[in-house]
């Protein structure tokens, strides 16, 4: 699905990478808002905080910040970071976008999420 480069923020060898995936839609929306800010330093972060209804929260931002145990990968030139405490709540979860009249903006679908609050915000 991707050309990805999996490596570690302070290892310039190839290490074990997060399992987030990244689709072709969310790619190209990134490059998109990146090449609107005129931004080529930016990595699109993902990461698992407490909080909400069901206790754990999903946080996506754009970081110009690589920290120690980051873990990265990259698809076809659009960075996903996840840090080392996030990375096994996120194994095998998906980043897609969407802009259609029922659903617009990025999404993540997480196997390891087992119930969600009703507004749909948090999850376990």
């Amino acid at each position: 699905m991707s050309n990805e480069n999996p490596v570690t923020a302070n290892d310039d060898a190839i290490a074990p990478a997060h399992e987030v995936e990244l689709t072709s839609a969310a790619a190209d929306k990134v490059r998109s808002l990146l090449e609107q800010e005129g931004r080529d330093d930016l990595r699109l972060r993902l990461s698992v905080q407490a909080g909400g209804c069901s206790g754990l929260v999903y946080s996506l931002y754009f970081d110009d910040r690589l920290l120690d145990d980051d873990l990265l990968r990259d698809f076809d030139g659009v960075e996903v970071v996840v840090d080392r405490m996030s990375a096994p709540y996120l194994a095998g979860a998906t980043i897609d976008y969407f802009d259609t009249i029922e659903k617009q903006g990025f999404t993540i679908d997480n196997p390891n999420a087992t119930s969600t609050c009703a507004c749909g915000e948090s999850f376990h």
